[in-house]
């Protein structure tokens, strides 16, 4: 049995009557838990009758108490899942469910189709599927489909052991006194949500209130409203939140605009892209207790974190206990000691995983991350650069909200700038970059930009966890970004 089933099954035995999982219209005590997750594990075994054994069931679920149930039965049924994020495009959801083999996807109620069955009073809807089976390595409790850099996800096999170990880590570094009420505002079909979120707040004791997307003001996808997700983080009292960096830069310009604070929240993690220090800075100026990570779904989920009882502001915090880090002789972090299992299709994983990250460790342990290895520019004068590193800074400017910096075999470094808003002067550009500029070097100064609208997800100009899909803006602004001057 796994340990969030475990720790489920204690809960239910010792305090039977505490909240464990609310939403909408929705309050399961930790026996109410314990005996949903069975009901629904009876109903999906039915409905998995006649299916290819080990076949994984897709969820395409919004977050909610079903989608928590759904997934603990799936744990508990010994089958693979695949949490399918809403960003991905249809495309990409084909993709994943042929590659992976899926035999099942449960989704919400569908007009044209009777429910199958019901989880937390949410009609849910199963819909077979003739996929050709696909050999899965052995042990795979999920597979996490990531749309990264390039628009074809890549789909990941992990074992239930492994991602529990990330979240026993964190409850570890973090402390089980911080397992308060946590919301979750990334999708739970990022593993990020799934494991640092979900399973960590099982295991520690906290309480889960899975709250709709909608309800949180995201109907406009990665760009929420903003006075929306406020108000619901102030009504439902939530004391722990997982960001991507946008969402923690929005977050705090809406604290700081509006003057309003979240006294209840006690830790912010932030991770997906790297933080500058000064956003980290300003969002605890307006009461934000952020703490900056890394991860990789190949680590699944999280491989380093601060905390409020380790923090150090432009690092990405200590390695988790669980794990190794080395750095190659060129600075790639290489992780071990094999934190997954393989990709589907592939080769099994064998032994430590050469992450791409190019980063530094001092001798206390704290990893400061400088960006991806394939991104590295080297400029004309020579000069190796990280982009995401200017990237961080110009970020950290309330006036910019979307930045790609370019500059491969060229005498100075140019952006790809969307501001915060469409009618914002010139002139609060120009400052904002000169403050940026400011805190880093001459050789790594942005010297030219071009200001657009907002970077789109829909376009492919951005991944999932809202970093920028350098090939797309490269193809678009291409002009612009080879103008030498």
């Amino acid at each position: 049995m796994s340990r969030v089933l475990d720790a489920l099954a204690r809960r239910a035995s010792e305090t039977p009557d505490t909240p464990i999982l609310t939403g909408r219209g929705v309050n399961l005590t930790c026996a109410d838990l314990a005996a949903a997750v069975d009901q629904a594990r009876d109903e999906l075994a039915a409905l998995l009758e006649g299916l290819p054994a080990g076949a994984p069931v897709a969820v395409t679920l919004d977050n909610g108490p079903a989608w928590v149930v759904v997934d603990l039965a799936l744990i508990a049924l010994g089958r693979p899942s695949i949490p399918l994020p809403p960003f991905f495009s249809p495309e990409q959801r084909r993709h994943a469910l042929t590659d992976a083999g899926a035999c099942l996807v449960v989704s919400g109620p569908a007009a044209t189709v009777a429910p199958a069955f019901v989880v937390a009073g949410f009609p849910l809807s199963a819909e077979r599927l003739d996929a050709r089976p696909t050999p899965l390595h052995p042990g795979t409790a999920k597979i996490t489909y990531t749309s990264g850099s390039t628009g074809a996800p890549k789909g990941v096999c992990l074992s239930q052991a492994q991602m529990e170990d990330v979240a026993c880590s964190l409850i570890e570094v973090i402390g089980a006194e911080f397992a308060g009420k946590h919301l979750p505002v990334l999708p739970l079909g990022v593993l990020l949500e799934n494991v640092a979120g979900l399973y960590t707040t099982l295991i520690a004791g906290g309480c889960y209130h899975a709250l709709g997307l909608e309800d949180l003001g995201f109907s406009a996808g990665l760009r929420p409203d903003l006075r929306r997700l406020v108000d619901a983080i102030e009504a439902e009292g939530a004391t722990s939140l997982i960001l991507v960096p946008e969402l923690l830069r929005a977050l705090t310009l809406a604290l700081a605009l509006g003057g309003r604070r979240l006294p209840a929240l006690r830790l912010v993690a932030v991770g997906g892209a790297k933080v500058s220090p000064d956003l980290i800075a300003m969002a605890r100026a307006v009461g934000l207790p952020a703490y900056e990570g890394y991860g990789l779904s190949e680590c699944a989920s999280v491989v380093a974190l601060n905390t409020p009882a380790a923090d150090r502001p432009g690092s990405v915090g200590r390695v988790l206990p669980h794990l190794k880090v080395a750095l190659s002789a060129d600075g790639e972090v290489v992780v071990g000691p094999q934190p997954f299992l393989g990709y589907v299709g592939g080769p099994p994983q064998s032994g430590a995983v050469w992450t791409g990250d190019l980063a530094e460790m001092d001798a206390d342990g704290w990893l400061r991350i400088h960006g991806r290895k394939s991104n590295l520019l080297i400029t004309a004068y020579g000069r190796n650069i990280a982009p995401e590193w200017v990237e961080s800074e110009l970020l950290a400017q309330p006036e910019i909200a979307h930045a790609a910096v370019f500059g491969e075999g060229a005498p100075e470094l140019c952006a790809v700038l969307a501001p915060i808003r469409a009618d914002l002067p010139a002139e609060a550009i120009e400052t904002a970059v000169a403050r940026a500029n400011a805190k880093l070097p001459a050789y790594a100064q942005v010297a030219r930009w071009t200001v657009r609208p907002p970077f789109d997800l829909a376009r492919g100009e951005l991944t999932g966890n809202g970093r920028p899909r350098r090939d797309v803006l490269r193809e678009t602004h291409q002009a612009f970004i080879e103008l030498q001057t």
